[in-house]
């Protein structure tokens, strides 16, 4: 495609962000719209010199753009859109335009799951990465949900080469694509391999159910080639489904000693954690993750089992686990003022709060757990998960709530209560309490604050800039 002018509606979302930031790089010249920036990716985009316009305006296709990439979580009535049916001008979805412009000529990777590919994906591109330093043909491109701290970005597109595989990882989104095209992100990516983490409930507003969910991911296997391979996690019944019928090779993955990668005496310490990985019943690896909780570890095995099943050396995959640095937003510290350690965590599911949790719990032995979540996401806001949430937050010592995000967009009948929530856990002994925003919870919480404690922050938006508030009144009030 020659150099064009392309504007993204919705460049804040991290894969549009990363998309933005990756055509650039190929020479054009990028503009985007947003309703509301915040980090990571609006900083990333400063970085790159992409500029945000707020808000969405037709003023902000002005000149002409000569494509627009529409994100998903636009719809009908957005000014933007609006102007750009009447007017005629050419648009396409983020994963259809990767499919087209990006994807050909290169081994097309794609780490799937409901849970946990971020991480995983992260991980994967710096064992790449870390095995190009000596084998200059697996230096890989990628694009990654969130901020990658290894490299200090979410993508990266290296120049294709006449030999070698030209790897793309690439993090298979199983939300819907765009208003238009209301499938899966991840079927435009035709993986040449996969690995698939968990499969569960998620994203209510558009999967009616769990067997949909399936359907989903049973249509990505089905992509892969027989030459191909899936790595899929030993513990679930769901993955299982998933990848009965696949036509290409499945290698299983986790804690059972039957599975083709079999995690053994694995033990967490602090931060770190350490297990031995056998590959067909052979020991293949000791492996040190500087990271705390079961699930990362999982990750990480997942990580290398795809990697190790494409020809990449087993010394650099120990190499890259051992010096990986986590992505932007996962169990992130923000900051610790005072003796509290304030962590900033993208929460979005039931299953990844209790993990986030479990995880913290490991990593600050002894220490009290105050949780702050914001129902923000999709599945969050809904009252299906209720009793699962009620479930993953009783892992904390204190809990406090945050008011639905945009609580009207969600019909009453299906909408979170958390005073329900809070309720429940306060049943439980634990304490819980509820309040309308940011603000009010900072004003709430900081004199309940003391040295030793850990504060755990959920969110997959900018909470109102909490993560700058909270520390800033527990300094205010210890100075």
């Amino acid at each position: 495609m020659e150099n064009k002018h392309i504007h993204l509606i919705g460049i804040c979302g991290t894969a549009m962000a990363s998309l933005a930031g990756m055509l650039q790089q190929l020479g054009h010249r990028v503009s985007g719209s947003d309703a509301a920036a915040y980090p990571p990716m609006s900083e990333q985009l400063a970085q790159l010199g992409i500029a945000i316009h707020e808000p969405y305006a037709e003023r902000n296709l002005t000149p002409r753009p000569d494509l627009v990439v529409v994100g998903n979580a636009i719809s009908r009535g957005n000014p933007e859109l609006e102007y750009v049916l009447n007017e005629r001008i050419p648009f396409t979805s983020m994963a259809a335009l990767l499919h087209d412009e990006f994807l050909p000529g290169r081994e097309s990777l794609v780490v799937a799951g409901t849970h946990g590919k971020t991480t995983t994906t992260s991980m994967l591109a710096w064992i790449y990465e870390v095995a190009s330093r000596s084998q200059s043909e697996l230096a890989p491109s990628f694009l990654i949900g969130g901020v990658a701290e290894n490299f200090g970005t979410s993508f990266t597109v290296r120049a294709r080469t006449a030999e070698g595989p030209n790897p793309f990882l690439l993090e298979g989104d199983e939300y819907d694509t765009a208003f238009f095209d209301k499938g899966p992100k991840f079927l435009h990516y035709f993986p040449d391999a996969a690995i698939l983490t968990h499969v569960e409930f998620d994203h209510a507003d558009i999967y009616p159910d769990l067997a949909a969910v399936k359907t989903a991911f049973k249509r990505l296997v089905n992509l892969i080639p027989r030459r191909g391979r899936v790595v899929a996690f030993d513990a679930s019944l769901n993955v299982t489904e998933c990848v009965d019928r696949a036509f290409c090779d499945v290698e299983r993955y986790g804690l059972l000693p039957s599975s083709h990668w079999h995690i053994a005496n694995l033990t967490h310490e602090g931060t770190t954690s350490r297990w031995d990985l056998n590959r067909k019943g052979v020991p293949f690896a000791t492996l040190t993750l500087p990271m705390a909780g079961e699930h990362n570890a999982f990750n990480a095995t997942a990580a290398a089992a795809l990697a190790a099943g494409q020809g990449v050396p087993t010394e650099a995959i120990v190499e890259a686990l051992g010096s990986f640095r986590s992505v932007k937003r996962r169990l992130e510290v923000r900051a610790e003022v005072a003796g509290v350690t304030i962590i900033d965590d993208f929460a979005h599911h039931p299953t990844a709060i209790r993990e986030t949790l479990r995880a913290l719990r490991t990593s600050y032995r002894g220490r009290r757990l105050v949780t702050i979540l914001e129902p923000r996401s999709n599945t969050l806001r809904r009252n299906v998960f209720e009793d699962d949430l009620v479930d993953a937050l009783a892992l904390a010592d204190l809990v406090v709530l945050a008011g639905v995000f945009k609580s009207e967009s969600i019909p009453v009948t299906e909408r979170l209560i958390p005073e329900n929530v809070a309720a429940h856990l306060r049943a439980r002994d634990i304490p819980a309490a509820v309040y309308s925003d940011a603000d009010a919870i900072v004003d709430a919480l900081t004199p309940q604050l003391k040295s030793g404690d850990v504060v755990a922050i959920l969110s997959n938006g900018g909470f109102g800039n909490i993560y700058e508030k909270l520390p800033e009144a527990i300094a205010r009030g210890n100075g």
